[in-house]
């Protein structure tokens, strides 16, 4: 702990002999970050970025979205999380989930965002179908190997 600042010596003075004495000590050598540039230096100003760092640091993601808003983005990434499913069951139920919610929200109040529309379960799997499946030269068709797994050799 540092001694209290002599009555006699100016605040400014007195903190610059601190960081003097504390300089001459190798207090500051080989500090994490030194010689890096300062995050966001040169950027433009943003009145928000202390909210874009906090919600980032804490990995916030959508759950501070409105309800129709966070609908509208399950419905876009729809096709991208039903693409490793394995069954035309399994794309169904999260369909039928998906729109479950959809028909609570029409309940909720909108508060001026646009209404969500209900996804149609055969165009999902149709969909689906269309990705996962691929055709062999001989017209059969076959599901194409699960990158989660590791390849036979």
């Amino acid at each position: 702990m540092t001694e209290r600042e002599p009555p006699w010596t100016s605040v400014e003075s007195w903190v610059d002999k601190q960081i003097r004495d504390a300089q001459a000590c190798g207090e500051f050598d080989n500090l994490p970050g030194a010689g890096k540039p300062l995050p966001g230096a040169g950027d433009p100003e943003d009145e928000n970025w202390w909210l874009r760092s906090f919600l980032r640091r804490e990995k916030v993601g959508d759950a501070v979205l409105p309800p129709a808003l966070r609908l509208h983005k399950d419905i876009e990434e729809l096709p991208g999380r039903v693409a490793s499913m394995r069954s035309e069951a399994e794309v169904r139920a999260a369909v039928d989930d998906l729109n479950e919610r959809v028909r609570e929200s029409w309940r909720g109040e909108s508060l001026g965002i646009r209404p969500v529309g209900l996804v149609d379960p055969a165009a999902v799997v149709e969909q689906w179908r269309t990705h996962r499946l691929a055709a062999t030269p001989d017209g059969t068709a076959t599901t194409p190997p699960d990158p989660t797994r590791p390849a036979a050799t």
